[in-house]
């Protein structure tokens, strides 16, 4: 079985885990693929280096982020786009969406065996249509359109599979995957959805009403934004906190359930509310 390994490399515990996750899976007779970027730090351990991202997620039977969230979202659109089967191991400080601490990494010998669950993910599609032409972008969590300057607030136009349905003056509109809903929506004053659930959640930030709240839109819904931006004020669409595109007045963002699926692994069993709270917990004691 050829194992993919994914790893943040600034973050202090996740060098020696991944040492460690490598002996376990050769020792049992896996072979382990990483990007070209660990090649410095793991060069001499027994592992093929592939030379693109698109390359390892290609090779790979199943993939391991090891880091954060923030690793498996980077990871999660390679892995969609060559349905690759992904699981993460935490060793941030959260790990909303990881299934393995850094104590438990015998449970991965589970993905030689065939003892794991699979669990699929929707994924958002967001188009940027500017006079020029169009451009599309990936989201595991979030698309969020809002003002680039802290003082001006901007008007947002919404529309619903071609039908204007609402406006808002706010800092600006953050549209989420199920799976995102524990992240910047939850702060955004979000409600926290089942990761399971084909939707679109939409939510105001720092709206000026003291009436708009967000809302949930099925998953075959269009969403399309447009925005009147102020004098000396400028937009930006940013997807999953990684990638920001400047917007224009005369642009729009249109919003759509993709048709690629992330499919995660899980080697044991939780209850998902369950350990969210006990995340949310581990968030305020940190």
């Amino acid at each position: 079985m050829n194992i993919a390994i994914i790893v943040n490399l600034t973050k202090e515990r996740a060098v020696p885990c991944t040492r460690d996750i490598i002996s376990l899976l050769r020792s049992h007779g896996a072979k382990v693929l990483m990007p070209p970027d660990c090649q410095k730090v793991f060069f001499g351990e027994d592992v093929i280096f592939c030379s693109t991202l698109e390359e390892l997620f290609e090779r790979g039977d199943a993939a391991i982020t090891v880091g954060g969230d923030g690793t498996i979202i980077h990871a999660a659109k390679y892995a969609a786009r060559s349905d690759t089967p992904l699981i993460g191991v935490n060793v941030g400080r959260l790990g909303f969406a990881a299934n393995v601490e850094a104590d438990e990494i015998d449970s991965l010998l589970k993905l030689l065996s065939g003892d794991y669950s699979t669990e699929h993910r929707s994924l958002l599609d967001v188009e940027v249509k500017k006079p020029g032409g169009s451009q599309h972008y990936l989201a595991v969590n979030d698309a969020v359109v809002a003002h680039g300057q802290i003082s001006k607030i901007i008007d947002l136009y919404v529309s619903l599979n071609g039908e204007e349905i609402s406006s808002y003056r706010a800092d600006g509109l953050l549209f989420s995957t199920p799976t995102g809903s524990t992240a910047y929506s939850l702060s955004a004053g979000g409600p926290i959805l089942s990761p399971q659930m084909k939707c679109i959640l939409m939510t105001p930030v720092c709206p000026h009403s003291l009436f708009s709240r967000s809302v949930l839109f099925e998953g075959s819904a269009e969403l399309t934004v447009t925005v009147k931006i102020p004098l000396e004020c400028s937009c930006l669409l940013t997807v999953d906190g990684e990638t920001n595109i400047n917007i224009d007045e005369g642009d729009s963002v249109v919003i759509r359930q993709s048709e690629l699926r992330l499919m995660l692994l899980s080697v044991r069993q939780y209850n998902f509310y369950r350990r969210l709270n006990e995340k949310l917990r581990e968030r305020e004691l940190s």
